[in-house]
């Protein structure tokens, strides 16, 4: 769009000094011809005027008495009845001329260069030349800004709308003092906080519906195992159909749970990890560095996990801007390998999570500052979202873990998913503010590693 604009408003800019500077041009040239002659002209006069006052005076007329007055380079000539007389230059190729009739009825003729008309009137064009060009300079640089006044907003409001549908709802306050688009973006956070409540409230409901569903599921089969040891033969057969049929319910539940937890991630495409971490370290870097902290990202090589870029890439930022916010020291962000996960650990060496609010880290409105309370909700809300799963592996000193599904690059397929939205065995267990220091890692993680 950014280049459609420019192109537009070049094209316009051409027109127009097209449209006015060749007749500029055309008029240029024609006044410096005036103004030449117009010279000429009144040179002339005064010579004539000398030249009768002589004629006057002395009864003849004689050119040499006004020679001083013809420039350099000029020819003034006298004619009469066939006889004339001349002073100055000698007789030109090519001049501009003007002629006047003296008192003694003679014609009396100045002649000058024409290269110096030529010259003055080039001199005009070049002018006009430079002031077309200036223009266009000028119109260029117009146009490159307000292009990039209007294409940037726009670019930032199209990102934006990508966040939003990548489940990304968190509102800017960014506006660009333009009225259509504030009023855009305007709408953009309205949408984003009325999508979210009603996200939210589905999830609520959704979880809460398939905790209680689970619960009366659970309580029901019990019951009919007790039942099934009835010795009555007929009750025992009634109880063992009303438990298959129990079985099957439960079974329908939990399909349709992992039906909606695999449409979640279905937006998920096959990303290499080690790119979208030099991404995210090239955008913090900077930042960790204006605040005197060290950011460092260590990754295997050549790893492939099924995820979205735009959702990991703002989950990341949110553990980032947490560490740099509310931890201290050093950070680094560590992936080990593992099957069928990848674990993305985000540690810094601050004071960490207290044991109260340990437990309801990842709660929306639960902050342990001055903050939302979004912030770590919307990232484990992204995690799942693409069947992966993030977690507080340790309080003190803080450790994040994030765990993602890995892909085969020659595997279009997932390799994995997040069983009961938990992390599976292979990851060491590693309990919240457990003494000791990294969690055990098996033989797996030693693959060698790379600095992003």
């Amino acid at each position: 769009m950014r280049r459609r604009l420019l192109r537009s408003i070049v094209m316009v800019i051409m027109v127009t000094v097209i449209a006015l500077g060749l007749p500029l041009g055309v008029v240029s040239w024609r006044l410096v011809d005036d103004l030449v002659h117009s010279n000429i002209t009144s040179q002339l006069e005064a010579i004539n005027a000398s030249l009768n006052a002589q004629q006057f005076t002395d009864g003849a007329m004689d050119l040499r008495s006004v020679s001083v007055s013809v420039p350099p380079g000029w020819r003034l000539e006298y004619e009469r009845g066939g006889v004339g007389q001349a002073v100055g230059a000698e007789p030109l190729a090519v001049s501009v001329s003007d002629a006047v009739t003296s008192i003694s009825n003679g014609k009396l003729t100045l002649y000058s260069p024409v290269d110096r008309l030529r010259r003055e009137q080039f001199l005009a064009l070049g002018l006009v030349a430079l002031a077309v060009l200036a223009s266009i300079v000028v119109g260029v640089g117009v146009a490159l800004i307000t292009s990039r006044r209007l294409t940037h907003p726009l670019s930032d409001l199209a990102d934006r709308a990508a966040r939003l549908g990548s489940g990304d709802f968190r509102t800017f306050k960014r506006r660009y003092q333009i009225a259509e688009l504030d009023r855009v973006a305007e709408v953009l956070d309205s949408a984003a906080g009325d999508i979210s409540t009603v996200l939210q409230r589905e999830r609520d409901l959704a979880s809460e519906i398939s905790h209680q569903l689970r619960t009366r599921l659970t309580g029901l089969q019990l019951r009919l195992e007790e039942l099934a040891e009835y010795p009555d033969d007929v009750v025992r057969a009634d109880v063992s159909a009303a438990l298959e049929q129990t079985d099957r319910l439960v079974n329908i539940v939990n399909d349709l749970l992992a039906n909606a937890r695999s449409q979640r991630a279905a937006s998920a495409a096959e990303i290499s990890l080690s790119t979208a971490l030099e991404q995210v370290r090239t955008e913090w870097v900077t930042v960790y560095a204006a605040a005197g902290r060290t950011l460092t990202v260590i990754c295997p090589p050549q790893i492939v996990v099924k995820a979205t870029a735009v959702r990991l890439r703002e989950a990341l930022g949110v553990l980032l801007d947490n560490a740099l916010m509310h931890g201290a020291g050093a950070v680094r962000v560590t992936v080990k390998q593992g099957e069928p996960l990848v674990l993305l650990e985000v540690a810094d060496e601050g004071d960490g999570v207290g044991e109260k609010l340990a437990g309801h880290i990842f709660d929306r409105g639960i902050s342990g500052a001055d903050s939302s309370g979004l912030g770590l909700a919307l990232a484990r809300a992204f995690i799942e979202a693409d069947g992966g799963r993030l977690e507080l592996r340790r309080a003190r000193p803080p450790v994040f873990g994030m765990f993602l599904v890995r892909a085969d690059p020659d595997d279009s397929a997932p390799s994995g998913s997040v069983p009961n939205g938990s992390a599976p065995s292979v990851f060491a267990p590693h309990s919240i503010g457990a003494p000791g220091g990294s969690p055990r890692i098996p033989p797996p993680w030693d693959a060698p590693t790379r600095f992003c």
